[in-house]
Parts: structure tokens; sequence; C-alpha cells
């Protein structure tokens, strides 16, 4: 018998390797996710799982995605799709801290322009998406104005922050905010974090703490506040949409309802206006492209990973975002961008790791 432990582990093929490395993962207490490109990889699985099991495991499966009966490995066919679809879905999150910096710091665009073409553009491809992938599955398909609402108020407080934020700052305050904000829903509800997730959250507001502390390379204090109200208001938006059966179709209804709020703000603001073709370019690709064609991949890729593995991924994009910003814009990496990067993602990294609890055996 094995000892579990908290730990989540991922292996890329289903051949004689990676099969065996699976199996000795599974003994050393780790759950096991195996991915592979062909269907007939499962074979190789339930055979490895027999040959080192012995007789006994004639009840094992390793065709369903599930975890396997009294193995706790799952197969999950069509590996090389599922990881092009993470990939390009996180690449898609990150290119909107990505645009919407090369267009704002460029001036080739007014922020509550770029926010309205940005949502009017989404809006436009959810709804193309939606008539395009019609949905077969029953419940509700509305959005809310308290959706809408907070959507209007990521969108808004985002661009507004990239008038004087770095690509990779805004990333990361924008993520760690929307974290923190779901951690805290989380204490509202009831939930008793263990010690590791306290310490992680503790790592996390740290890490905050010290990136926005005064300093020569301190972030615009407007900015961040900015970003980290974006970040509070995406972070409601995604705990409301939990549990969406039709997840695409309400995305498109939210879209529609936070446009007109950006309408608002948009004659407001028309002293200000500053629109040329390339900044409406950028707002385009950022809310039909990274935002609706990459919501709409990140749905169809949601199914085939693990709670713990999604949220895992997602640490990527602040670093993705950072890695552009000092590509195409040349932004400089300071000491306090690396440290505070370490610091929140580890924290939020160990909160997400330590809400899997071990199964008893």
């Amino acid at each position: 018998m094995y000892k579990e432990s908290s730990m989540h582990m991922t292996v890329l093929g289903a051949g004689v390797v990676g099969t065996t490395t699976a199996w000795y993962l599974r003994q050393a207490g780790h759950e096991v996710t195996v991915v592979e490109r062909q269907p007939r990889a499962a074979d190789n699985l339930e055979q490895t799982i027999r040959n080192r099991a012995g007789r006994g495991s004639g009840r094992v499966s390793a065709r369903k995605r599930e975890p396997s009966e009294g193995v706790g490995m799952a197969l999950h066919p069509g590996s090389l799709r599922i990881v092009s679809l993470t990939t390009l879905a996180m690449l898609a999150f990150a290119a909107n801290s990505v645009l919407g910096r090369l267009a704002l710091d460029s001036g080739t665009i007014d922020a509550a322009s770029f926010t309205f073409i940005r949502l009017l553009s989404g809006t436009l491809m959810l709804a193309l998406l939606v008539r395009l992938r019609p949905s077969s599955g029953e419940g509700n398909s509305r959005g809310s104005w308290l959706s809408g609402a907070m959507l209007f108020v990521y969108a808004i407080c985002f661009s507004y922050a990239y008038l004087s934020l770095d690509t990779g700052v805004g990333a990361l305050i924008l993520f760690g905010m929307v974290q923190l904000t779901m951690i805290g829903w989380g204490l509202v509800r009831g939930e008793r974090p263990s010690p590791m997730q306290w310490a992680g959250s503790v790592m996390a507001v740290a890490g905050l703490v010290y990136l926005l502390s005064p300093g020569v390379t301190a972030p615009s204090l407007v900015g961040a506040l900015l970003m980290a109200l974006a970040g509070v208001g995406w972070g409601v938006y995604s705990l409301r949409g939990r549990g969406v059966s039709r997840p695409l179709v309400v995305s498109a209804d939210n879209f529609l309802r936070a446009a007109p709020l950006a309408l608002v703000v948009l004659l407001i603001a028309m002293p200000a206006w500053k629109v040329d073709l390339h900044g409406t370019v950028l707002a385009i690709l950022s809310g039909a492209g990274a935002s609706a064609i990459g919501y709409a991949i990140w749905y169809t890729v949601l199914p085939s990973l693990s709670a713990t593995l999604a949220a895992s991924v997602q640490l990527s994009v602040p670093v993705i975002a950072a890695a552009f910003g000092v590509i195409l814009m040349a932004e400089p990496v300071t000491v306090r961008l690396v440290v505070s990067t370490v610091v929140i993602l580890g924290g939020i990294g160990l909160v997400i790791l330590s809400k899997r609890p071990s199964a008893k055996r």
C-alpha cells in the first residue's frame, strides 16, 4: 500500500517508458494522468497496470478518462490536441495584456475607445462562434447585468491601468488579484484553508506588497490600484460563471451587457478621443481574438483538464506576458519584478496544489 500525496503528476506519452514511469509515480502516492495522442495507447497503460499489479487488478480499465478504480491513474487520449489548445489559450490570455499595452502605450488610441471596441468586437465574435457552434446543452443561456457590470469594471480598469504599467507588472497584479479574490470568496463561504494554503496566501499578498512598495522601480500606484480593481472585477465575474452549462453563450450575453456601459464612458470621455487604424486593429485583436477566441479555446479544452491542472497552467500567463513585453517593447526586467513574480506565483501555486485532499485508502 502506498501513502497518498497531494501531488498530481502528468506524463506525456503512453509508451513503455511513459506507462512504467506513471506506474512508479503512482506507487509513490502521486495521482497520475497519462496523456497520449493514439487511442490504442490505452492497451499499453492497461497492460502495464496488469503486469505490475498482478492478476488481481483485472478490474482496472485504462480506457476511462477518470482515474482507474483502485489505481488512481487516468489516460487522456489526444494529448497533442489538449496540449496545443491549452498552450493557445494561455497565449491568448497573455496576449490581452500585450495588445492592450501596445495600443495604449503608443498613444494610437485612448483607453475608453479601446475598451468599447474591445468589448463590441468580442461580443460580435462570440455571437458568431455561438452561431457556428450551436450548443445542445440545456440550462440557462442568459447572462446577468451584475456579471456584465463586473466584466465592464475589469475591462475599463484594465485599459486605464495600462496607460502607466508595463505589460508584465500589469499581468502579475491582475492575475494575483483574481486568484486572491477567489480565495477570499472561499473564506467568506466558510472554507477552512490548510496551513499550506494560509502560507501560500500570505506569500502572494507579501509579493504584491513588495511589488507596490515605494522605490525607484515601483510601478505607478494609480495604475496598480486600477489593475487590482480589474482583477477583483474579473475574479467576481469568474466566480459567477462557475458551473454554467453553456459558458460560450452566457459569455456572449455578458459581453453584450457590458458594451453599453463602455459606451457611456466613451461618451463621457469624448474630449480625449484619439483613435487611428493601428489602435483600432489592436483593440479588435484583443476583443475578437485574444478574448472571444481565447475563451472559446479554453472552454473547449477545460473538460479534459483536472481542476488543479487547469488552475496551475494559468500560472504561466503573467510570465508569458512579461516575456512578450521584454521582446516586443523592450520593457526592463527588474529585480523587483522577478522576486515578486516568484513569490506571488509560488504562493498561489501552494494554494492550488494544496486544494486536493489526500484520498483515503
